[in-house]
């Protein structure tokens, strides 16, 4: 790691961060050891009072600046020449960190479906492991959409002082039964593939394929599939529509791979903040830092009402809105608006 004794950093290759010793899962199972994935950029101040930490969304990665280029990197929002930014592979992906395909140290082979079960709790366990090895206290902005929100809110929760700004993007703090009836439906999917079962990389591919045809009707809108797949002449068949969601699936199929989308899919299913905590609006109410949650006005996955949810019942919390026809989508493209909302937020809360 590429980090002076000044603990000034400036680095965009992604590294990796390896947990030696057992790491205990709220499953009750464990990993003898794990490996995160991240990248760092920018310069952590002498202050160490300049970390946006960004949490990515069920198939992202570390190279936050590449998908979400809107709004991170020079010039942008979250400009890596005023902030030290760093994003991390969530546990559980297969961009650089362990992962169903990574080698069991037990048996010197993947684990496959040996992997354990993940919860959102873990991975936010997981990324503080990574915090205290970069040798950071505090963190001026925790920032997720989706899966990286539920991680967030969850780390919130456990950082208590050591965050001032948490922002939640189109999450929630506990996975409704709508969410979790579009996830099972893509396991189903994979499941249905004939190679499921076999231990190779490319298991699920097919199924996998389909599974993100599925999310894509979630993630999308009917107006956004109204005015961009409507096919201009009569058919009978082969719709345009049709076209893109193979396209989607395929090209999923081509970057990842069945095992973590299982995993992660999986995780988000678990994700309920007030579990074992007396209940989640008990657990909002114990958050200190100030919170900011974005909701979209038409997004069928993570539905906006969830949002307000959250800053209802936090302490310090805020609630804006993304009027947009991508639906929940919209907090990865819709630029203009989210920068208006955070810019803002900070002026409202930081001063």
């Amino acid at each position: 790691m590429n980090v002076a004794s000044n603990y000034l950093i400036i680095d965009m290759a992604q590294e990796t961060y390896t947990h030696e010793g057992v790491f205990d899962l709220e499953s009750g199972e464990s990993l003898p050891g794990f490996q995160l994935a991240f990248t760092t950029q920018g310069r952590l101040t002498t202050a160490k009072d300049n970390v946006i930490w960004v949490i990515h969304a069920l198939t992202g990665d570390a190279k936050v600046q590449e998908w979400w280029n809107g709004m991170v990197g020079e010039d942008k929002f979250y400009d890596p020449g005023k902030y030290f930014i760093v994003c991390a592979n969530l546990l559980g992906s297969c961009y650089g960190s362990s992962s169903p395909l990574s080698e069991n140290p037990l048996t010197g082979k993947p684990y496959y479906y040996d992997f354990p079960n993940l919860s959102t709790r873990d991975m936010a366990r997981s990324l503080d492991y990574l915090r205290e090895y970069l040798g950071i206290n505090t963190i001026n902005t925790v920032i997720g959409g989706s899966l990286g929100g539920q991680v967030a809110i969850e780390w919130a929760y456990l950082l208590q002082h050591q965050v001032k700004n948490t922002i939640i993007l189109a999450s929630n703090a506990k996975t409704s039964p709508w969410t979790i009836g579009f996830n099972e439906t893509q396991r189903m999917a994979i499941e249905s593939d004939c190679t499921w079962g076999e231990n190779h990389a490319d298991a699920g591919k097919k199924g996998m394929e389909a599974a993100r045809a599925i999310a894509m009707l979630s993630y999308r809108h009917p107006e956004d599939f109204a005015l961009k797949q409507t096919d201009s002449e009569e058919k009978l068949d082969n719709f345009r529509i049709s076209s893109y969601l193979r396209y989607q699936g395929q090209k999923l199929g081509n970057r990842f791979n069945a095992f973590s989308y299982w995993v992660l899919s999986k995780a988000m299913d678990s994700h309920d903040l007030g579990r074992g905590r007396r209940g989640t609006e008990k657990v909002l109410q114990q958050i200190p830092s100030k919170v900011l949650a974005i909701g979209v006005d038409r997004d069928l996955l993570f539905l906006k009402e969830e949002s307000q949810f959250i800053s209802r019942h936090v302490p310090k919390g805020t609630y804006r809105e993304i009027q947009s026809p991508y639906g929940h989508d919209a907090f990865l493209i819709e630029y203009g608006q989210l920068q208006y909302i955070l810019k803002g937020f900070y002026l409202e809360n930081n001063g």
